[in-house]
C-alpha cells in the first residue's frame, strides 16, 4: 500500500518534468512515462525504484529516451 502511496506522489511530478523537458503537453507526458521501461520498473516492488527521488526517476526515463532515439 506505501508504494502505491509513494508512486502516486512521484508520477505527477516526473510527467511534469518530461512535459517541460520535452515540450509536450502532460497527458502526451504520461503516455511517454506509462509506457516506458523506467514505468515499468518503478512498479516492480523488487527494484525499489520507489525509493527514489522523482528527478532520479526522471533522469532514467531520459537516458531510456535518449537510448531509443539513437
Amino acid at each position: 500500500m506505501a508504494h502505491a502511496l509513494i508512486k502516486a506522489t512521484l508520477i505527477p511530478e516526473i510527467v511534469r518534468l518530461i512535459a517541460e523537458k520535452y515540450h509536450i503537453s502532460e497527458e502526451e507526458a504520461m503516455d511517454e512515462f506509462y509506457t516506458s521501461k523506467t514505468a515499468e520498473s518503478l512498479s516492480d516492488t523488487e527494484i525499489g525504484l520507489y525509493g527514489q527521488s522523482a528527478l532520479f526517476i526522471f533522469g532514467l526515463f531520459c537516458q531510456e529516451k535518449s537510448r531509443i532515439l539513437k
